[in-house]
């Protein structure tokens, strides 16, 4: 940590303690000056919606029901206790918030459960079900909702006055749910109670923006919860113009978006924290604050606009025929805002739809497949025109082949159609910053999908603050696509989210041509041992034949035991013949993995003793699959190959 950084955290450690003693806070807000009318930047008059999906979705967060992470259509109570972990069923302490230690399961429970419903995703549905029907049932759980938030959740106290970044969240959510129930001057405040209702709102609105603005975070902290931050505080100052501080941290908020999103994502659309799942949640944030400056007459630079674009270009470009997207690197369901009530609801075609109307691009009209709810909230039932106007004949898919900066190379053949081939492999760093928080120890890992079928995957994530051992395998080398030397993990980890060695990782060369995809790599992360080791990975991949032949070469000089990975999905049927061949069927597509070298096959099923023989699709949710391990035992210098045949 540099001297710095710890400069910082000293200061914001001082900073909480004044606060605590009542220096510094928001507590006398000023007086809103309401003549002021900012312009929606959500669509509130929708006519083609599917009432019944909101009807259903808003009954449900009426009578307590709410589907967080491993628990589904879980009774949390109406209204909730929010300080309490729906999982665990820990009650946290309502103690100031800045001295509480959220990451201490023992006092709050596992914090993940605890703060997911008070981002208050899911009190949206409330208020679309709301403007679609405008039935006051909804008005009146709504309002039983966020007044039992606020009596439970009073300013600085507690766990959701901890991380700046489910606050700006939260004002995000509260936005969409201020503009879908009319405003400032919606019937809904001029019920019995309502002005002081809104008074109660404004107030927190107000102390929540003034918490953020003090509370950013910096230096290895300032990833995607720097954007978030942002994005919470610039739609709020947007949304709610009504006090002169507001002008002020607008232009901050603003300014640290602009610059984070240029600092936060390579030229070539790659997001540097090396996790996919971060790349929509980031994006989000930066395209609803475009949207809501837009709306109000605040524009982004191009810079900002393109950058935005390069990231869907990504998205695109590793997506395959089916919309499958890999699992590279953290994933922990998290959502900026979700809008659709569908239960087919895909975060990355919602955001390839939206970008086909604003970039006016068939690309990504093509990856989307259709005009999502979503979208259609943000952009107008107009734009589903605009959408299906895009001439598809126009599009070159993948846009992109090679990712040079953010470190992944795309290969493959038939490119979008039902015998397509896409092959993605990592030779990306580690993570963003010196921690490198979300980022997993993968170098040279790669996923295979045929026929729109997923075979090799990324197995994902499963765990975060808590369970250790879980968290340790999901990010660990020997829960990827590569190579294994002496048992250890490629970089060496600090902590659930830190890595105190990185692993380097580089592309030699890259070649695709009409015959021919050719990847070379290597990393340096086994360089730290007694008897150094260099990984070189070499993927050719026969367009005509439609193999992949695949060389590991392990530079060194004494003696180390060599693993090779293979992780399949959970819908593979797998098998494996005595000289170790892999033979695996999904639905009606197989592949064939062949050693050229003798091999001891081990077969993993659901083994919680290793680990190996799991798949993470949802955070805290692990299912059975099938992982097989070459082992060898080398000394010197080795070349150890892999065929394989698509059929």
């Amino acid at each position: 940590m540099s001297l710095a950084e710890i400069g910082y955290r000293t200061r914001s450690l001082i900073k909480g303690r004044l606060e605590k003693t009542g220096i510094g806070m928001a507590k006398n807000v000023p007086i809103p000056d309401v003549s002021k009318r900012p312009s929606n930047w959500v669509r509130t008059d929708l006519k083609k919606a599917a009432i019944s999906n909101y009807e259903e979705a808003a009954q449900k967060v009426a009578s307590g029901l709410l589907s967080v992470f491993s628990l589904t259509d879980c009774h949390i109570g109406a209204p909730p206790n929010w300080l309490q972990d729906p999982r665990t069923k820990k009650i946290s302490p309502l103690i100031f918030g800045k001295t509480l230690d959220y990451r201490d399961e023992s006092l709050v429970g596992d914090i993940k459960y605890l703060w997911e419903p008070s981002r208050h995703l899911h009190l949206v549905a409330l208020a679309q079900a709301f403007a679609l029907t405008k039935k006051q049932e909804y008005l009146d759980a709504l309002q039983i909702q966020l007044d039992s938030w606020f009596e439970q959740s009073p300013y600085l106290m507690g766990p959701h006055w901890t991380s700046s970044l489910e606050l700006g969240i939260r004002l995000i959510n509260w936005s969409i749910i201020w503009q879908l129930v009319g405003g400032y001057e919606s019937s809904f405040f001029e019920r019995e109670n309502g002005r002081s209702f809104r008074e109660r709102w404004l107030t927190s609105i107000y102390q929540h923006c003034h918490f953020i603005k003090g509370h950013f975070s910096r230096f290895s902290s300032a990833n995607n919860h720097l954007i978030g931050e942002a994005a919470g505080l610039f739609i709020a100052s947007v949304s709610w113009p009504y006090w002169p501080q507001m002008a002020k941290w607008q232009k901050t908020a603003q300014k640290i978006l602009i610059e984070e999103c240029i600092k936060q994502n390579y030229e070539d659309g790659v997001n540097k924290e090396q996790a996919i799942a971060y790349q929509q949640f980031v994006l989000d944030f930066l395209l609803l604050s475009a949207l809501a400056g837009r709306a109000n007459g605040i524009e982004f630079p191009d810079v900002y606009c393109k950058t935005l674009e390069h990231m869907l270009e990504y998205i695109a470009s590793i997506m395959d025929v089916s919309g499958n997207v890999p699992m590279v690197g953290d994933a922990d369901d998290g959502y900026a805002v979700k809008l659709s009530q569908k239960e087919d609801f895909c975060p990355y075609k919602s955001l390839l739809a939206t970008g086909a109307v604003l970039f006016s691009r068939p690309e990504f009209k093509i990856k989307a497949g259709k005009f999502d709810d979503k979208s259609r909230w943000l952009l107008g039932e107009n734009a589903e025109n605009e959408f299906n106007a895009l001439d598809e004949s126009q599009a070159i898919l993948p846009i992109r082949k090679a990712f040079d900066k953010g470190g992944y190379y795309i290969l493959g053949c038939d490119f979008e159609r039902p015998t397509e081939i896409r092959i993605l492999i990592d030779s990306g760093p580690l993570g963003f910053l010196s921690i490198a928080a979300h980022g997993h120890a993968d170098a040279l890992a790669f996923t295979l999908l045929a026929g729109g079928r997923e075979f090799l995957v990324d197995p994902g994530t499963y765990a975060y603050h808590t369970q250790k051992k879980w968290r340790d395998y999901f990010r660990g080398t020997t829960a990827h696509n590569t190579v294994c030397i002496d048992n250890l993990d490629q970089s060496v980890s600090g902590g659930n989210f830190m890595w105190v060695q990185h692993a380097k990782a580089c592309c030699e060369y890259w070649e695709s041509n009409d015959e021919k995809d050719i990847f070379i790599g290597f990393h340096d992360g086994y360089q730290r041992l007694n008897d150094p080791v260099l990984h070189r990975r070499t993927l050719t991949f026969d367009k005509t034949k439609r193999q992949l032949e695949i060389v590991d070469a392990i530079q060194c000089h004494s003696q180390h035991i060599v693993e090779r990975y293979w992780h399949f999905s959970e819908k593979c049927t797998v098998t494996v013949s005595s000289d170790g061949a892999i033979h695996a069927e999904n639905s009606d597509q197989f592949i064939e993995i062949r050693p050229t070298d003798k091999v001891e096959a081990k077969v993993f099923h659901s083994d919680e003793e290793k680990p190996a023989g799991w798949i993470s699709r949802r955070f805290d949710k692990k299912i059975p699959s099938t992982t097989i391990v070459w082992c060898n035992e080398i000394t010197g210098y080795s070349d150890l190959g892999s065929l394989i045949i698509c059929h």
